[in-house]
C-alpha cells in the first residue's frame, strides 16, 4: 500500500491504494513499522512527507480487512490473541514518532481515525480545504487504539480533544487550523504539496544532527517531564554541539554565504 519515492534528501511516502480510499488494512501497519526503520536508519533522508494517492488522505482503517484477519475467540487465549496483534499494529504509527527524522503530513479529503493516528505521530501536519477530519471510532463501537488518544492532546490540548474525540464527529480543515491540529491550511491539493515541499526544503537546509536531536529531546521532554529533559538536552548538546556542520555555519556565516551541512 505504501509508495515510497526519493527526492533528493526527502523521502515521499504516498498511502497508494485510493481505490479504496487508501484504508489502511492490516498489512499496512507492518508495512509503516519496517518503512519507517529503514527510513530512520538512512543518512541520505533527512525529512519524510506523507500524501494520500487520489482523492484522499485515508478513510482510516480497513474494517473488512480488520475483520478477516482477527480470529478472536471468547476465551482469555484470543483475547490476549487480540492484545498482542493491537500491539502490533501501535508499531506501524510508533515508527513514525521513533524516526529521528522530521515527519510531514499532508492530508487532503477525508482524514478519518487511523488516519488521525497517523498525523498525530508527525512533526509538522498541513491540510488542504477540502479536507474532512474525525476520530470516528466511537460512532463504530472501538475506542482508538494506535495514538490518536496519547498523542493528540499535546497537540491540541485536552478541551478541543476531548470533545472530538468522545462525539466522533467530522471536523473541517478551517476547524483544525483553529484548534492547532494543522499548521498551515492550503487552498487546494496543489497549494498543499507546493508548501509541504517549502518546509521539507527548509528543514533538509539545516545541520541534520541538530534537527533530529530536536526531535529526539522534544519527544523525551514530553514523555518524562521538564527536568529530565533538561537533562537529556545537556548530555546531546555535550555530545553533539562541537562538530563539522557548527563550524560550517559559522565559517558561512562569516564568509557571507550559504552553509553546507553534512551532517558531521
Amino acid at each position: 500500500m505504501l509508495e515510497l519515492k526519493k527526492k533528493g534528501q526527502v523521502a515521499h511516502v504516498k498511502l497508494n491504494h485510493p481505490e479504496k480510499r487508501n484504508a489502511m488494512t492490516v498489512a499496512f501497519f507492518y508495512e509503516m513499522a519496517e518503512l519507517f526503520s529503514e527510513l530512520d536508519r538512512d543518512d541520505d533522508v533527512r525529512v519524510v512527507l506523507i500524501k494520500g494517492a487520489g482523492d484522499h488522505f485515508t478513510a482510516g482503517l480497513d474494517l473488512v480487512d480488520a475483520a478477516s484477519a482477527v480470529d478472536v475467540d471468547k476465551y482469555a487465549g484470543g483475547r490476549e490473541k487480540l492484545r498482542i496483534w493491537i500491539k502490533e499494529m501501535q508499531e506501524g504509527m510508533n515508527a513514525v514518532e521513533k524516526c529521528r527524522k522530521p515527519v510531514i503530513t499532508a492530508v487532503h479529503g477525508y482524514c478519518i481515525g487511523g488516519g488521525i493516528d497517523l498525523m498525530s505521530a508527525a512533526d509538522v501536519r498541513l491540510a488542504a480545504r477540502d479536507a474532512v477530519f474525525s476520530i470516528r471510532e466511537t460512532k463504530i463501537g472501538i475506542i482508538a487504539d494506535v495514538g490518536t488518544l496519547q498523542r493528540l492532546p499535546h497537540i491540541i490540548g485536552h478541551g478541543h480533544f476531548r470533545e472530538l474525540a468522545l462525539t466522533g464527529r467530522d471536523f473541517t480543515a478551517e476547524h483544525a487550523y483553529k484548534i492547532g491540529l494543522i499548521n498551515y491550511l492550503c487552498e487546494d491539493r496543489a497549494s498543499l504539496f507546493a508548501k509541504a515541499d517549502e518546509l521539507a526544503a527548509e528543514i533538509v537546509a539545516l545541520p541534520p544532527l541538530a534537527v533530529q536531536g530536536t526531535k529526539e529531546v522534544i519527544n523525551f521532554s514530553r514523555d518524562m517531564g521538564v527536568y529530565p529533559g533538561l537533562d537529556y538536552v545537556a548530555q546531546k548538546n555535550a555530545s553533539a554541539a562541537i562538530s563539522e556542520d557548527v563550524l560550517e555555519a559559522y565559517a558561512a556565516f562569516m564568509e557571507k554565504r550559504k552553509p553546507v551541512f553534512k551532517g558531521n
